[in-house]
């Protein structure tokens, strides 16, 4: 028997990947391996019992080996936990790179329904009656209702008879095939990589969830209820571990279960991707990744129960031009009797089985506005300046390099703000320096010579990403988030900061840092982005400087912005985070959505000093945040002061034809 100690290497430590990747370099011996940390043990063939030890990069483990080939054994397996890059595949990055290319303005009166609140409109025909959520992208909408609530499964039975478990394993082994292939199929289609498919497949075909399964149906139990069972208890122990990458492998859990489930009950599951005709969805809620699955130009509008105007969901709708309320106070009964849907996304109102003469009406408006959109097309080229002579930018708010065009083709001045957090948050590893590097690269190429504004990686515990451990919060929008967790995580952020200073040499890349409230704060990012460019250097490796910005979005930074005015290049004033934190009020709860007002005295003079500051140091100021796209907000932000006002692309045109009537 051999026993070794080492310090894990492995970039992140044995998340999914690694761990598949460990276990089956181990499978290729025939000694037993045992891998201990601390005072808890995994078999080392196992990938699921590797991940389910938690063990991070840096930590230090126990190889113990036993049997005729241990020597071999252990070396490989020391060389493998040495190796950073162990687990991902060499082509990783290259395809990771490839792939990644509202106020209300009217009273209503209310009166309850049952348990919907319910409003009349005397401007819709017979006074129809509609409900009222949280306006998240405007525009308007009216079509067939695509209802997307997955319902929970239940086995229609536990127990089975002693002469049914032959059958029910046959049963269980097909239907476990089938979701394996479809599975493959899935991921394919998205683009994704094998390593993911081969990493969840490795978890299915486990002792601890197949082996699991067959053994429960081996004692008694129906195949359905077994795999439901297994899957939740396999879940909750992913579920009770720290690391929150770890953690979110409990929806794999869950995905895997619930595919087998279904073929198991003869049933078939509701998916954005079968969108075949243009239709209403109707959701409890969307995430950022269930929409990039969908079919989205069959998408006509989106409907939810939860969500706000800030949400990924809602900056996503409204960056591909898709009307959608959200926060809709309603009971998931209504949206699955639904076969009709109307909304208008501006003033948050949406009809259920809306009558003929409101979907006549609709049918007008929504020519009208095709109409209009139309006209402003001749502005797409324009240089917008107001009648006395302003010069006013009007650029991009982008999440993805998918949304390029549609920038491009609504005559985006550039891009305002590139959100880099969705590039760390729809995968399972971070990605690493080259493929920022590409990817930021790529972004400036498309603009060049216009300025591309990329803002660094702004997570925290409300937006948790594979490799960080964030803590428990009470209010994680006022914790360990934006610029904090980067200055505590150079690991992180230096490679994020090497990324960028390599695209700067494309000529238009401008930096800026998210949740700054001191000085010190940005003196400390010059000093790790000068650093960056020494390591640069000496390895031979072009970069350029790029201009140094902040979002100005806590009442520190506006109360300071004199002080921050000396260190940076320029302003782009967040009104999302800047409105809730002067408010106090949570932006995400669609109950205080008329408290959240970005036109409340106490906000605009916050932006005012904040565009005086930047008038008195020479620096230019934008507005990036959604209330920047507002036409009653768009004249009150010039004549504050502001030069630049970015928003979702699907606005660009509007607001240029607002600027040159001003």
């Amino acid at each position: 028997m051999l026993e070794t100690e080492i310090v894990v290497k492995v970039n992140e430590g044995l998340h999914a990947r690694p761990a598949t990747q460990f276990a089956k370099l181990a499978k290729e011996f025939s000694c037993s391996l045992q891998i201990f940390r601390g005072t808890t043990s995994a078999d080392a063939k196992s990938a699921v019992k590797l991940m389910l030890l938690g063990i991070k990069q840096d930590d230090q483990i126990l190889l113990r080996a036993d049997g005729s080939d241990e020597s071999v054994a252990v070396n490989r397996l020391l060389a493998f936990l040495s190796e950073p890059s162990a687990g991902v595949q060499p082509a990783q990055a290259a395809q990771a790179a490839q792939a990644a290319q509202p106020a209300q303005t009217e009273a209503v009166s209310a009166s309850v329904n049952g348990s919907h609140t319910m409003a009349t409109d005397a401007a819709t025909p017979e006074a129809a009656l509609y409900v009222r959520g949280v306006p998240a992208s405007e525009g308007l909408a009216c079509g067939e209702a695509f209802v997307y609530l997955p319902e929970a499964l239940r086995a229609t039975r536990q127990f089975i008879e002693p002469h049914e478990v032959a059958t029910e394993l046959d049963r269980f082994s097909a239907a476990f095939t089938e979701s394996i292939a479809a599975l493959d199929q899935q991921f394919k289609t998205m683009g994704c990589h094998d390593d993911i498919v081969e990493a969840l497949a490795d978890v299915a075909q486990s002792d601890e969830f197949s082996g699991a399964v067959k053994q429960r149906i081996a004692s008694g139990w129906d195949a359905a209820a077994a795999t439901l069972q297994v899957g939740e208890e396999l879940a909750a122990s992913f579920l009770a571990m720290e690391d929150e990458y770890l953690r979110s492998r409990a929806d794999d859990i869950h995905g895997i279960t619930r595919q087998v489930a279904l073929r198991l009950l003869g049933m078939e599951d509701v998916s954005l991707a079968s969108l075949s005709r243009p239709c209403v969805v109707l959701a409890a809620e969307l995430s950022a990744l269930d929409f990039a699955r969908a079919r989205v130009a069959n998408i006509v509008g989106l409907v939810c129960t939860k969500g706000s105007a800030t949400s990924h969901l809602a900056i996503m709708a409204r960056s591909h031009g898709i009307p959608a309320v959200l926060g809709l106070p309603v009971d998931e009964a209504l949206l699955r009797g639904a076969t009709r849907v109307a909304l208008d996304g501006a003033q948050g109102q949406v009809w259920f089985d809306p009558s003929p003469e409101v979907e006549a009406g609709f049918a007008t408006r929504i020519a009208q506005e095709k109409s209009r959109h139309a006209a402003l097309s001749v502005y797409r080229d324009v240089e917008p300046l107001t009648r006395d002579g302003r010069h006013v930018e009007i650029a991009a708010n982008l999440g993805s390099l998918g949304e390029i065009d549609a920038a491009l083709e609504a005559g985006a001045m550039g891009v305002g703000l590139f959100r880099t957090e969705l590039l760390f948050m729809d995968r399972r590893t971070m990605p690493d320096e080259d493929e920022q590097a590409a990817i930021y690269t790529k972004l400036a190429q498309a603009f060049h010579p216009r300025p591309v504004v990329i803002r660094t990686l702004d997570v925290g515990g409300d937006k948790p990403v594979p490799g960080i451990v964030f803590p428990e919060e009470d209010n994680p929008f006022l914790g360990w988030r934006g610029v904090r967790m980067c200055l505590d995580r150079p690991d992180v952020f230096m490679p994020q900061l090497r990324a960028l200073l390599r695209a700067a040499t494309v000529g238009n890349v401008q930096v800026m840092i998210p949740m700054i409230d001191d000085v010190d704060e940005v003196r400390r990012v010059k000093a790790l982005i000068a650093t960056c460019g020494e390591a640069l250097t000496e390895e031979g490796v072009a970069w350029a400087q790029p201009k140094l910005g902040i979002m100005v979005e806590t009442p520190a930074a506006a109360l300071t912005a004199d002080l921050l005015a000396q260190e940076v290049d320029f302003f782009s004033i967040g009104t999302n985070d800047l409105t809730q934190y002067v408010m106090a009020v949570d932006r995400m709860n669609p109950d205080l959505a008329s408290l959240y007002r970005t036109d409340h005295p106490a906000v605009l003079r916050a932006i005012g000093m904040v565009c005086k500051a930047a008038n008195n140091a020479g620096i230019p100021v934008a507005v990036c945040g959604e209330a920047a796209a507002r036409p009653e907000m768009i004249p009150l932000f010039i004549d504050l002061g502001v030069t630049e006002l970015s928003m979702s692309p699907s606005s660009v045109l509007r607001a240029k034809k607002i600027v040159c009537e001003l």
